[in-house]
């Protein structure tokens, strides 16, 4: 799971790009539990709040570039 210190020195597009990768994954996870092959439940609350995390830093950062 990414650190929220990593995330921050990261681009905006690079954020945007892992955003999609755990998208996906959070997608494929999905599939994984609808049929039972689902191999490390605790992977899915990880990605869910990675998403969460990069989605509050981009708020952040333009509600930053908003008020400059």
């Amino acid at each position: 799971m990414a650190k929220i210190d990593d995330l921050k020195t990261k681009s905006d597009d690079q954020l945007q790009e892992q955003l999609g990768e755990l998208k996906r994954e959070q997608f494929n996870l999905r599939f994984q539990a609808a049929t039972n092959q689902l191999e490390k439940p605790s992977r899915t609350r990880e990605v869910r709040r990675a998403i969460a995390q990069i989605k509050t830093l981009q708020g952040e950062r333009s509600r930053a570039a908003q008020k400059a």
